[in-house]
């Protein structure tokens, strides 16, 4: 491990000349990006981050004030294990590969690249919100999620300088040319274009969307590319603070809004400037849908090329299941045949996204049913729900139908009428971005979220999370 370098790494950077140059040529781009697209008007204050240095389980990160453009961005994969082979697909048992085998290069790349596009995006997403924060506590827990979806992006580079020559080279570039919601260079995924303008899309967005890309790199983490698979398998590590402050940043939000309905006379908690739960429900049905598309389509020849080759596995491939090869298994699916749902059986290949879908929809029905004692906890009757995955869809096979909350096949015209109903309306958008005032002494926190369990890495709740640098 080398923290000194201008590039902290693990992978003996300073042994790979042509390497080294390459990457330290791309870094004043990412820096130039980060100072023009992260977050906006905090790039001068002291803020308590963990940086990674180590890739070990213990002791892996330190805690300390840092200016965010000087974190120490770096490339950590796992330690190598040489007798690793591969463990799924048509090339199972044989040895990881080191190398990107020539006749996989396009696919590997075609993974790399989109894995990479996300991590940029979602900061762009997000550059305006320290502007609003709830709490200082908030606020660190964005910049910590930013300034490690930059080390993510580094991540992918890596591999991109590394395996693919003059074309990594080029899709380095492009990762930071494009921007998210950019009508001529847009990101490549549909939901990393959307707005994330408020602190309740925020949580919605690490709680759902973040969650997409743990199944992904869990997926990824399997892969017969070894660099890949090591790479992922570090990510994942950090990943997990952006799950946790989704889930528990939208379990504070629900707490406070019941606590808010139970004290107003007719039970509106917006009455007392919270968010009521059916505005919660609301961008539950949104973000929940958006994300469930980052998974691809239903019935994918791609996703049975990626398992067939070794490249991504399912989810925990080695630990869950017994048989590796998928051949000769179906899968059942609900698809539509004359305006209805009916059951078709699916070569298993051919749904492997699905596959990880359903360890996805899982994952959120526990943060759901979470939630939901939270409710009960307070006294109230009301409870939050996931909608259908094929519900309010834009790609995939549900896409050209419309569907209700619950899965059932809908006309267009009902959908359209009940849309108010289910998904955020621009009156609920503009009540929700109005409770976003921010609130920066230590300790205290914004009327509409409650505060969370406890502080962060040991800290006291009133700890000075940012330290800000005003002239």
């Amino acid at each position: 491990m080398s923290l000194t370098d201008s590039i902290p790494n693990n992978v003996d950077l300073s042994q790979d000349k042509k390497l080294l140059r390459a990457l330290e040529h791309w870094q004043p781009g990412y820096l130039k990006w980060w100072m023009e697209m992260g977050p906006d008007g905090f790039q001068r204050d002291d803020i308590w981050l963990r940086t990674a240095v180590s890739v070990q389980p213990d002791g892996w990160a330190q805690y300390d004030y840092v200016k965010m453009p000087d974190y120490r961005w770096g490339i950590f994969l796992t330690p190598r294990d040489k007798q690793r082979t591969i463990g799924f697909g048509d090339v199972g048992a044989q040895q990881a590969w080191e190398e990107v085998p020539g006749e996989l290069r396009g696919l590997l790349r075609r993974i790399i690249v989109t894995q990479a596009d996300t991590e940029p995006a979602s900061v762009e997403q997000q550059r305006q919100l320290g502007k609003t924060a709830p709490s200082l506590f908030d606020l660190r827990s964005l910049f910590q999620v930013n300034v490690e979806e930059g080390r993510h992006l580094w991540a992918m580079v890596h591999l991109l300088h590394q395996y693919f020559g003059r074309d990594g080279r080029e899709e380095a570039e492009a990762l930071l040319e494009r921007r998210s919601g950019d009508r001529d260079k847009p990101r490549i995924l549909q939901t990393f274009n959307v707005p994330t303008d408020e602190w309740l899309s925020f949580y919605m967005f690490t709680m759902f969307t973040d969650r997409d890309g743990k199944y992904q790199l869990a997926a990824l983490s399997e892969s017969g590319f070894d660099p890949l698979a090591r790479a992922t398998q570090f990510m994942l590590t950090e990943e997990a603070f952006h799950l946790f402050t989704g889930e528990t940043g939208v379990d504070r939000v629900v707490r406070r809004g019941a606590e808010l309905s139970k004290k107003d006379p007719n039970g509106d908690a917006r009455a007392l400037g919270g968010i009521d739960l059916p505005t919660v429900q609301k961008w539950i049905n949104f973000w929940f849908s958006s994300a469930v598309e980052l998974f691809g389509g239903e019935i994918s020849s791609n996703a049975a090329d990626y398992f067939a080759a070794g490249l991504k596995g399912r989810y925990r491939e080695q630990q869950k299941y017994k048989e590796h090869l998928a051949l000769g298994d179906a899968y059942e699916m609900d698809v539509i045949e004359s305006g209805k749902l009916a059951r078709k059986s699916v070569p298993l290949r051919n749904a492997m996204n699905e596959v990880l879908r359903d360890e996805y929809v899982d994952d959120c029905e526990r943060a759901v049913r979470k939630w939901n004692r939270t409710i009960e906890e307070q006294g109230v009757s009301y409870r939050l729900r996931l909608p259908s995955r094929r519900f309010n869809r834009s790609m995939g096979m549900y896409s050209q139908h419309s569907f209700d909350l619950e899965g059932t096949p809908i006309s267009k015209e009902q959908f359209e009428a009940r849309r108010h109903e289910w998904l955020p309306t621009d009156e609920d958008r503009a009540y929700v971005r109005s409770l976003m005032k921010p609130v920066l002494e230590p300790g205290k926190m914004a009327n509409w979220i409650a505060p969370p369990a406890k502080g962060v890495h040991g800290q006291p709740l009133d700890f000075e999370y940012v330290k800000f640098n005003r002239d």
